[in-house]
């Protein structure tokens, strides 16, 4: 199907839904597209797997994942890619367009699993949800008016992922590291650093996702994530061997 492209490595997630409508008509527009699996993190409506918008995806709704945080949602996934408008925030990730962020996500998602990120109608992504990002992609809506019905923008990236059907596609050779792996990574990272001084027992959230982003800005393949890892274990031995 479409090439090299394997659309079962994609992981659609939704982040604190708050219209159970929305959340069906997000999984239509993912079985319009041939995307099956659809996770979901603290959905506003628990009623959501019986949302009447979701015509001919019941099965879509049906075997959704749940989960309680945004790193258990992208866990096993080696990109993850955030949404958003970023109309009055700060950025810190490379941000793409539409069409070249889903250029860039074609090539890993034919060999390995891609998170696509879609936030709360509200708000959008928080600042604490795009730390977990590789970097973002966002839709050249018009200024006046950025913010899209979240059905119809999972349905305009994912149209925009698969509509070059015969486009030759370059799958990225490189195992890169999990997210799950990276996670840890910066958790040992922050041991380290607040066992050393640099940064206080009780660091912001803020800090803690200026680090989140940066041990992803590296972009490690697998091999030197667990190199790394077990460095950053070794410092934090001893740092704390010596108190």
């Amino acid at each position: 199907m479409r090439g090299l492209l394997e659309p079962d490595n994609l992981r659609v997630v939704l982040i604190a839904t708050r219209n159970p409508l929305n959340l069906g008509a997000a999984a239509r527009a993912m079985s319009n597209f041939g995307f099956l699996r659809l996770r979901v993190v603290n959905p506003y409506e628990l009623a959501f797997r019986e949302a009447r918008s979701a015509v001919g995806a019941s099965a879509v709704l049906k075997h959704a994942e749940e989960f309680q945080s945004v790193a258990d949602a992208v866990a096993d996934c080696s990109l993850v890619v955030g949404t958003t408008t970023l109309r009055e925030r700060e950025r810190h990730h490379e941000l793409y367009r539409l069409e070249e962020g889903a250029e860039r996500m074609r090539g890993s998602l034919a060999s390995q699993p891609v998170a696509l990120l879609f936030g709360s109608e509200k708000t959008g992504l928080s600042n604490e949800d795009l730390s977990h990002c590789h970097w973002l992609m966002h839709i050249p809506t018009r200024e006046k008016h950025p913010s899209m019905n979240l059905g119809q923008a999972v349905a305009v990236c994912l149209y925009e992922i698969v509509r070059s059907e015969h486009a030759k596609i370059s799958p990225d050779p490189a195992e890169h590291a999990s997210a799950e792996k990276l996670e840890r990574i910066t958790e040992v990272l922050l041991d380290a650093l607040r066992d050393s001084g640099y940064l206080s027992p009780k660091a912001s959230q803020t800090s803690e996702a200026k680090v989140r982003r940066l041990i992803r800005r590296l972009h490690l393949d697998a091999g030197d994530a667990e190199l790394l890892l077990g460095m950053l274990r070794q410092i934090v031995w001893k740092l704390r061997s010596r108190k």
